[in-house]
């Protein structure tokens, strides 16, 4: 039922107001002034407002304003005895949802709440919309709610209307991008551009020309001025992808521009401003860049000011199937396939996959299997070769037979090689997850290195 708060100090029409509109299914409250009106707001809720225009103690139009700026999503029409252009127009300027002169017919009232009451319902309905869309990033790519997906979520949510740079470091396929937009769009920033430009995908000369720009004669073929993605971007934010692969010779330049918020075309003397917010991405080890002198310290400082880790896939196996089941949904209804499931076996393959791809591999194995689906649920022969003939490469080193035990050294070795496999790679992952310091991982890599059989005898 439509609640309806009904604001008049003419006591003799708000009680007939309130009987015929009762009579015909509204739940209806009273107020005979605009300050009763917004203390009944404080502790009821109601769908629509209605309130006179005259009023002792504040207009109508002044009550409706208030409430507009207070509780943007409650319509408010406006009852008047004048009913000339000009106070129609001051109404509709205060925020009122609609205009209705008295004599009050219950029937033209009545067909107002109704849209009244509609168009509440459908700005909380968007509003939810928005919100989980927030929450999960375009196309449901952040489905799930694994503890691991739980705290990106809230870690976005908390510095999105920050102004300081974030670095998002995470193996290949895990959803840097996604998580570069979700951080843009629930940003102060959201109505402005998100330019997004990978560091690994041009040559040194192009990607400095489209990053910062050159003015007219610059170079041969700079026939017009280019104002470049830093400049195009203002007000926006910048995705620096694959931070990590850009040239040593660009970074001192983007430190600058970091540093100075202003950029300097190729061939012109003139700095620009910029207004950006700098966002950077990389699925290499930075800090081990860092240590080798790949990649310049300062700059890595500057971006890292928030940094921001997504999991694995493996590391939130919870999601794994809510995902699959999504992009099964997906990927039926653009083909017009009836595949609605999975088969348990599927289910528990997906489970038990170690997925090195992370998101992106299981969105491409679930379109393969939608595509080669004959039956509604998806089935083994379904799945890629990799994933169906899977089998677990988890190391066992337990056994009573002193024969097969293991030197210490030798379990500390193949444990250390399993820990840095299952990281992929990542040796500043795999010695936060021993406890140790890199320089101390890396002495006992190169010691393996070094060694070309392991000791196993006892």
């Amino acid at each position: 039922m439509t609640g309806v708060l009904l604001v008049d100090d003419d006591r003799s029409l708000t009680e007939t107001l309130q009987l015929g509109l009762s009579r015909r299914g509204y739940v209806v409250s009273t107020a005979a002034s605009a300050t009763e009106a917004l203390n009944s707001l404080k502790s009821g809720e109601f769908d629509v407002v209605v309130t006179d225009l005259n009023m002792k103690g504040g207009s109508g139009i002044e009550l409706c304003a208030r409430i507009v700026e207070a509780h943007r999503e409650l319509p408010v029409i406006v009852l008047t005895a004048f009913g000339s252009y000009e106070t129609a127009v001051a109404a509709i300027r205060a925020g009122a949802y609609d205009f209705i002169s008295k004599p009050v017919q219950l029937d033209v009232l009545g067909i107002s709440l109704d849209r009244a009451a509609q168009h509440r319902a459908l700005h909380q309905e968007v509003v939810r919309l928005r919100s989980e869309r927030n929450a999960r990033g375009p196309d449901g790519d952040f489905i799930g709610e694994s503890p691991a997906l739980a705290n990106v979520r809230d870690l976005i949510e908390r510095v999105a209307d920050s102004e300081a740079s974030v670095l998002i470091t995470g193996e290949s396929g895990t959803g840097k991008e996604v998580a570069a937009k979700a951080l843009h769009r629930q940003s102060r920033r959201s109505g402005r551009p998100f330019l997004a430009i990978n560091c690994a995908a041009m040559p040194e000369a192009l990607l400095e020309s489209e990053l910062f720009g050159y003015a007219r004669g610059a170079f041969t073929d700079a026939r017009q001025p280019h104002a470049g993605l830093l400049v195009e971007a203002s007000g926006g934010t910048v995705f620096l992808d694959e931070i990590g692969d850009m040239p040593l010779g660009l970074q001192p330049k983007l430190l600058r521009v970091v540093q100075e918020r202003s950029v300097r075309p190729l061939g012109s003397n003139t700095e620009i401003p910029i207004d950006v917010r700098f966002v950077a991405a990389t699925n290499l080890d930075i800090e081990a860049a860092v240590d080798e002198r790949r990649f310049r310290e300062d700059l890595f400082f500057r971006l890292n000011v928030i940094r921001l880790e997504l999991p694995p896939l493996r590391a939130r196996s919870a999601d794994i199937l809510p995902l699959a089941q999504h992009f099964v949904r997906r990927f039926a209804q653009a083909a017009g396939k009836q595949v609605t499931s999975i088969s348990p076996a599927v289910a528990e393959r997906l489970l038990s996959y170690s997925w090195p791809g992370n998101v992106r591999e299981l969105q491409n194995c679930m379109e393969r299997g939608v595509a080669l689906a004959r039956f509604n649920e998806l089935g083994m022969d379904d799945l890629a070769e990799r994933v169906r003939l899977h089998k677990s490469t988890d190391i066992v080193m337990a056994g009573n037979d002193p024969s097969v035990l293991l030197r210490l050294e030798e379990m500390d070795r193949r444990y250390i090689l399993h820990v840095l496999q299952t990281v992929a790679g990542n040796k500043t992952a795999a010695a936060r997850v021993l406890g140790i310091e890199r320089k101390t991982l890396y002495r006992k890599l190169e010691h393996y290195a070094q060694t070309d059989e392991p000791h196993e005898e006892p």
